[in-house]
């Protein structure tokens, strides 16, 4: 059940709806918004959407016809914002160095401040990137505000390498994701081996990296990089497409060959790891140290991931590797499962530093440090995590010896919510959910959101609550650095309904709103990319199989995404797969978002009792392993705002056995 959701909010009954649902203060002085000011999707809003799908697909001559037949349409800045982003690109995404300048000047000027200017600016960037200009680079990039493009910041280096500053360390902090690379990466890692920034070796790890994660395409881009160092054409295809023919040859003593056998292994690593092993033994002793390490790394790495046993043994053969972050973290995932706590440590100490400080690998250094005695050490580093509001925050609180708890709730008064109200771009934001589009709508809710106190965020999450966004509601509240509300971050909406059903399935209720918040945030019409649908996000043959089992008999879509019915369903399916797993929250959990099998499946693969802890952080696919984590930690704290009592995460962990 895919979590990239494409939510939805129909433009008609669901202020109705809901208020049938949840009462709201009558006393407030924001009221939830009447049916009569939502908008129907008239022909002028059919052709803006259309205008911005093809925006989307880069079709010029499309958008500048569709908005020709809208020109007094009440949303002027994206009517135009739309128009011009597709002359700045062709088909395939690809910058066009040839776009024009006036129109986007001309937009930034007049928009300026606005989300929708720094979005322009964003796409803006990649074409004087693309042109080198980087004189006019460097004033746009001063005025960008989110700098959340990974490749607009790959062309901010390289324009300050254009002026000699070396960034190289910069760089390889930098490079760690190749699916965000895009255009502008690759002419990054090419500018810094041109000017001798990046040694041939430099390259050659950040192939092997984009063919590890599977990224062919950007790692076939890559070699260009390599200049007068590129391999023969027809070894490099054996080493990516057919590997063993490649290593069946041995390993010369020059550099290039050491680095086509590492891309070599690492292909066949993605394939089968055991053969990979088999054959990486026969040609090792051929390699030098690091090599080998690197190569055992990648082995381990693609051998953990499907969860095989050896993977453990390989990992300890790769210490002091230059590794990629998912092989380093899966080796630390590895020792954990073994109970190795020895090689736990030292993994998480040959991780980068950006990587080693994150929550969950400064908590499980801890870990390794307490096992080992380091008592004192160990506590300094839970402090460091302990007040962050999330899992591996909860689970350090508890090593420090207490309990989990809400922060002191911060109220704010009517006013200051209805001066929320008044805050620029929320009005649009509102119209932009009411017409199904969500990207627009959070762009231009978060927007203003950025330079907010905390008390101020508040405001307007309540005022969210108040009008019934309650995903706004939750992810607004969930900003604030020192005064809180839990009631309105852990949001429980529909309560009467929840409890009824959580209570006669035998679940807790703080679990049931738990998953839900992870689930949908609430929206009340969401679907996932998949067809999963409503408040519990229940696949259509799911819901039928629960619908069947509890006497319902066969559902209509419209039944399956009614509050009531999808609530009875996704409360009952959890129970269900609940029973399966002995009463784990953990397996139970995992099994609601990637079926029951897949749990069942890895729960077989442990050698010994884990600790829930370890077994959630262990899980093979990255969507359902932080989905348990967040439902779980979800559920901490809805239990403590429903319980008025401390609560403890590691109880509720257990532990897993084979």
């Amino acid at each position: 059940m895919s979590k990239r959701l494409f939510r939805v909010y129909r433009a008609a009954g669901l202020a109705l709806a809901a208020a049938a649902l949840v009462a709201c203060s009558t006393a407030s002085a924001v009221k939830p918004i009447p049916v009569s000011q939502l908008i129907q999707l008239n022909n002028d809003d059919q052709t803006f959407i259309q205008l911005r799908e093809a925006a989307r697909n880069n079709d010029a001559a499309r958008a500048a016809q569709l908005a020709s037949m809208i020109p007094s349409y009440p949303a002027p800045s994206y009517l135009e914002y739309f128009q011009i982003k597709p002359q700045l690109f062709d088909g395939s995404g690809h910058a066009r160095v040839d776009a024009p300048d006036a129109p986007v000047l001309s937009f930034l000027q007049r928009y300026d401040g606005q989300a929708i200017a720094d979005r322009l600016r964003n796409d803006y960037l990649v074409v004087l990137g693309a042109r080198h200009d980087w004189r006019n680079f460097d004033q746009q990039y001063s005025r960008f505000v989110l700098n959340d493009d990974t490749q607009v910041k790959c062309y901010a280096l390289e324009s300050r390498a254009s002026r000699g500053e070396n960034v190289a360390d910069a760089a390889r902090a930098l490079l760690v994701e190749p699916k965000w690379y895009g255009d502008g990466c690759v002419d990054l890692i090419t500018s810094l081996a041109i000017n001798q920034q990046f040694t041939t070796d430099d390259v050659w790890t950040l192939i092997r990296l984009a063919y590890e994660q599977n990224n062919t395409n950007t790692g076939a881009k890559l070699l260009d990089a390599l200049g007068n160092a590129r391999p023969d054409p027809v070894l490099f295809n054996q080493a990516v497409s057919t590997p063993p023919l490649l290593l069946v040859r041995g390993i010369g003593a020059d550099s290039q060959s050491h680095q086509l056998a590492l891309l070599a292994i690492t292909r066949m690593a993605r394939n089968d790891p055991a053969m990979a092993a088999a054959t990486f033994a026969s040609v090792a002793p051929q390699l030098t140290t690091p090599e080998r390490a690197i190569g055992w790394g990648t082995i381990a790495y693609q051998a953990a991931a499907k969860q095989m046993p050896s993977a453990v043994d390989w990992y300890r053969l790769s210490a002091n590797g230059v590794l990629s972050n998912p092989a380093y973290e899966w080796r630390t995932r590895s020792a954990l499962l073994a109970g190795d706590w020895t090689m736990v440590r030292w993994s998480i100490e040959q991780m980068p530093a950006a990587l080693r400080n994150q929550p969950s690998w400064v908590y499980w250094h801890g870990r390794a440090l307490k096992q080992a005695g380091d008592t004192v050490t160990a506590n300094q580093e839970f402090e460091t995590i302990a007040s962050g509001y999330n899992f591996y925050g909860q689970l350090a609180l508890e090593e420090l010896g207490q309990k989990i708890t809400v922060p002191a709730k911060t109220a704010v008064s009517d006013a200051e919510v209805q001066q929320a109200a008044n805050t620029p771009g929320l009005a649009l934001a509102q119209r932009f959910y009411q017409m199904n589009l969500r990207l627009e709508g959070n762009r231009e809710w978060n927007w203003p959101l950025r330079g907010m106190s905390d008390r101020q965020l508040l405001a307007v999450a309540e005022y969210a609550r108040r009008i019934e966004l309650y995903d706004r509601a939750v992810n607004t509240a969930d900003r604030t650095k020192s005064e809180h509300d839990f009631s309105l971050r852990y949001l429980s909406p529909f309560r009467n309904i929840v409890e009824q059903d959580a209570q006669s399935s035998g679940l807790d209720v703080e679990w049931a709103y738990g998953l839900i918040r992870q689930e949908s945030r609430f929206i009340m019409n969401a679907r996932s990319e998949v067809g999963a649908s409503g408040l519990m996000q229940l696949m259509p043959g799911t819901a039928q199989l629960v619908a069947k089992k509890i006497g319902l008999g066969p559902i209509s879509r419209e039944q399956m995404n009614d509050i009531n019915t999808n609530i009875l369903l996704g409360t009952n399916y959890l129970s269900m797969i609940y029973n399966q797993f002995d009463g784990s929250a953990v397996l139970a959990t995992a099994g609601y978002n990637a079926g029951p099998g897949r749990p069942r499946a890895w729960r077989q693969q442990l050698a010994h009792p884990v600790e829930g802890a370890i077994f959630a952080e262990s899980i093979p696919f990255q969507e359902t392993r932080d989905y348990v984590k967040n439902v779980l930690s979800n559920t901490v704290y809805y239990a403590a705002l429903f319980e008025g009592r401390p609560q403890s995460l590691k109880t509720r962990l257990g532990y897993i056995a084979p």
